[in-house]
């Protein structure tokens, strides 16, 4: 079964026809709302630099999986 998902919201307009496989390799600032000024302060402090690094990055999981866990335990 074929997947779509339209990620116009969340992306820049110049990566909205990107394929999913191309996006984790784009630069962090093909998100909506990152611009390069905090694009680089992501490689900076964190060396982050493509949105597949952002995905893989351990302070960004574990941010995640602390809410998640705050949610059950509600």
């Amino acid at each position: 079964m074929a997947v779509s998902v339209n990620l116009d919201a969340i992306l820049d307009p110049e990566f909205r026809s990107s394929q999913l496989l191309d996006l984790v390799d784009a630069p962090v600032s093909a998100l909506s709302g990152i611009s390069e000024e905090e694009a680089e302060g992501l490689r900076l402090a964190f060396g982050i630099e493509t949105i597949g690094d952002l995905a893989d990055n351990a302070f960004v999981r574990a941010a995640v999986a602390i809410r998640e866990m705050a949610k059950i335990a509600q």
